[in-house]
């Protein structure tokens, strides 16, 4: 099943459930109980938002060896984790903002896991049980304050830096999924899920083991070789198949 977010024309916003092109309300939580109402609006007559608010994002660098080979980093030994503000979220069509304190903005696509429920220590045998469903994200980077900083959280860390969408896939098979983004039509990342240095299970175990997850807690799965700059005026398209494609405009933001 397919959850999402969205805004009405009246600018109400709800959350829904989608099939094919038509969206039916829900009433409740969708990680408790809930009522789903009939399909009677058109995607195309709604404003897409991002479909969870999440709690915490935690991330993962360097999941993928080719793109640890790509900055001349080594894989890590152990699960190497980062977090995002839930500030940084936008939604499909919503405009990546370029910050006038970076000169190299990146592109990151990634597989992003919504967490079901509270879980600390969890096992690697046990994981999947607390997987709510799939989104795409795209962990977008101000490259030049990353490196300059020597830590993450300012690079990766400004408003609009985590597009979400379109919806969240509750029926998706995670083990060899397809990745790629595109900008401007052209193919910049590809690769399989199944290249991750460390799975899903061992990520939210890891992950389990250093804080406690929540529900709507998202955990970003690392990217795939090929990330390269954004520029005014690009359309950045990161696909995941099972999924769908999350489209996402680059603006320039300037300085106050």
């Amino acid at each position: 099943m397919r959850f999402l977010r969205y805004r009405k024309p009246s600018g109400e916003s709800q959350q829904g459930w989608v099939l094919d092109d038509l969206i039916g309300l829900v009433e409740g939580s969708i990680f408790g109980e809930f009522k789903r109402a009939e399909l009677e609006m058109s995607l195309a007559e709604v404003h897409l938002l991002a479909p969870i608010r999440p709690g915490k994002i935690i991330c993962v660098g360097r999941n993928y060896a080719d793109h640890a080979r790509e900055h001349e980093a080594e894989v890590p030994e152990v699960p190497l984790l980062f977090l995002k503000p839930p500030s940084a979220v936008i939604g499909p069509d919503h405009p990546i903002i370029l910050p006038p304190q970076s000169n190299r903005v990146e592109h990151e696509a990634e597989l992003a896991v919504i967490i079901s429920r509270q879980g600390r220590w969890i096992s690697p045998q046990e994981a999947m049980d607390y997987v709510f469903g799939y989104t795409i994200a795209n962990d977008v980077t101000a490259r030049d304050l990353q490196w300059r900083d020597g830590q993450w959280t300012r690079g990766k860390g400004f408003d609009t830096f985590c597009p979400l969408g379109p919806w969240i896939e509750t029926e998706f098979d995670p083990s060899d999924a397809l990745i790629t983004c595109h900008v401007n039509g052209e193919m910049r990342q590809m690769a399989s899920t199944r290249d991750m240095v460390f799975s899903i299970q061992k990520l939210i175990a890891f992950a389990s083991s250093v804080m406690t997850l929540e529900p709507g807690d998202i955990l970003m799965t690392g990217t795939p070789a090929g990330v390269g700059q954004l520029v005014d005026g690009d359309l950045v398209e990161t696909a995941i198949a099972g999924i769908g494609v999350l489209r996402n405009p680059v603006s320039s933001e300037t300085s106050p």
